[in-house]
C-alpha cells in the first residue's frame, strides 16, 4: 500500500480493482476543511482518463508491472506481434490495446512491453523516435527555421507540423508524448 500523498507521475496504482497509471496530480490544502489530492488517472486496459479526487493519507495499492524488451516484427491483420529479445518467444497485441503507439511503431524497433501479472498491458515507447517525411509540400527557397508550418504525413501515418524548409524524404526526430516535430534526423 502507498500513501496519495506520494503519488508522482507515472506510478502504476490499483483502485477499485482497476489498474491506473498517474499522469498528474495535485496537493490541495484548502483554507478551511481537510487537504487532498486531485488526480488525473489513465486506465491502463482501455485507455480511459478520469479525474479521481483522494483524501490526504489516502492508501491505494500499488501494482507491479512488468517491462520486457521486445522488437516490433509486423502486423497481421488487427494483430501485432513482437518478439521476447531473450527468449525469442512472440508476443500479439491487438490494435485497440496500442492504437496510440502505433502511429510510431515501425518495424524491427525495439521497446518496451507492459504486463501486470501476465496480462499485456500496451507498448512503453521511447521519448523520441526517428520517422521519415512520406507526404508534404515542397520547400520554398527563402523559408527559414524560424518562420511558419506546414503539415507533413510521415512513414507511419502520423500528421505533424514542420518548419516549411522540411522536404519529402527527410528524416525527423519526433516526440512521442505529444506527437511534435523536435528536429532533423542526423
Amino acid at each position: 500500500m502507498i500513501s496519495v500523498n506520494d503519488f508522482r507521475t507515472g506510478l502504476t496504482i490499483i483502485v477499485d480493482g482497476q489498474l491506473y497509471r498517474v499522469m498528474d496530480f495535485q496537493h490541495v490544502k484548502p483554507g478551511k476543511g481537510a487537504a487532498f489530492v486531485r488526480s488525473k488517472l489513465r486506465n491502463l486496459r482501455n485507455g480511459n482518463v478520469q479525474e479521481k479526487t483522494f483524501r490526504a493519507g489516502e492508501k491505494v495499492e500499488k501494482a507491479q508491472i512488468d517491462n520486457r524488451k521486445m522488437q516490433y516484427l509486423y502486423a497481421q491483420g488487427d494483430e501485432h506481434v513482437f518478439m521476447d529479445l531473450e527468449s525469442y518467444e512472440q508476443t500479439e497485441l491487438a490494435a485497440v490495446q496500442i492504437e496510440y503507439e502505433l502511429k510510431f511503431l515501425q518495424e524491427n524497433m525495439e521497446i518496451h512491453i507492459q504486463s501486470f501479472q501476465g496480462e499485456m498491458l500496451g507498448v512503453e515507447l521511447p521519448n523520441t523516435v526517428v520517422l521519415e517525411v512520406a507526404e508534404t509540400e515542397p520547400g520554398i527557397k527563402g523559408d527559414t527555421a524560424s518562420g511558419g508550418t506546414k503539415p507533413a504525413i510521415l512513414e507511419t501515418g502520423l500528421s505533424v507540423q514542420v518548419p516549411f524548409f522540411i522536404n519529402q524524404g527527410d528524416k525527423l526526430i519526433i516526440n512521442t508524448t505529444d506527437s511534435s516535430y523536435v528536429s532533423r534526423a542526423q
